[in-house]
């Protein structure tokens, strides 16, 4: 379902000394203030269609980069990324949503902006009332008021509304509360039943190795391990030199 073949993926940064767009805008002749950074360097991955695969790693490591690429919101500088159905992304929280709408019609417009009619917007608002667990006021609030926890449940709740092919999520279940969160595990295994693939990053190794089948460890922009979620932790214990019982 996924396939990443030499994945090296750049950004542009301010160089170091230089305080702010301004002072790039009128740097000295004209001479660039922007200097490229290495995020990722050199991945290959291969994802199989129905399959949950964890990524962890330290702050930093390339994770959430990785997961924008998938996306299709940062383009790879080199290499070749294959991401075949239709993708839901979590990325961060707030992402896709209008802070001046309410939640309810920022669920509308993200079914519109998928390409749905009418009936998928009713859909989609009947799973988010469904789903969400907020209360009408709450729904009818512009979203730019919302908390951490608020914007989690109605992100989830939008981007799961009609099955995603492939799910992407980083590190946003982490601000709900418990319930909540086995709400979205729960969603997240029906979805695997269901035959959708999911990628999930978490810095919470225990969550990793409960609902994913096999997991990765990126470090310094590189996938330096992939196999078992409990091979794949040892190892990322061992990076943090967390020592590991048994």
């Amino acid at each position: 379902m996924i396939e990443v073949r030499g994945l090296r993926a750049d950004y542009h940064v301010l160089r170091h000394g230089a305080r702010s767009i301004k002072e790039y805008l009128v740097s000295f002749g004209g001479k660039a203030l922007l200097e490229r950074k290495r995020i990722i360097e050199q991945v290959d991955l291969d994802i199989a269609a129905g399959e949950c695969f964890g990524i962890v790693g330290r702050n930093g490591s390339g994770k959430s980069t990785l997961l924008r690429v998938l996306a299709g919101i940062v383009e790879p500088t080199a290499g070749s990324v294959t991401v075949r159905g239709r993708v839901a992304p979590m990325l961060a929280l707030g992402v896709g949503l209008e802070p001046e709408l309410d939640g309810l019609e920022n669920a509308r417009l993200c079914a519109a902006l998928m390409g749905g009619d009418r009936r998928s917007m009713h859909r989609t608002v009947d799973h988010v009332r469904h789903f969400a667990g907020l209360s009408d006021d709450d729904l009818r609030m512009p979203v730019k008021r919302y908390s951490t926890g608020m914007m989690a449940r109605l992100g989830f709740a939008i981007a799961t509304t009609d099955d995603p092919e492939v799910l992407l999520i980083d590190e946003v279940l982490a601000v709900g509360d418990a319930g909540f969160q086995l709400k979205c595990y729960e969603r997240i295994a029906e979805l695997k039943r269901k035959g959708g693939t999911i990628v999930f990053v978490s810095h919470a190794l225990g969550e990793v190795q409960r609902i994913c089948d096999r997991a990765g460890c990126m470090e310094a922009g590189r996938l330096v391990k992939v196999g078992s979620t409990h091979e794949v932790g040892v190892f990322y214990h061992g990076l943090l030199g967390i020592p590991v019982e048994g």
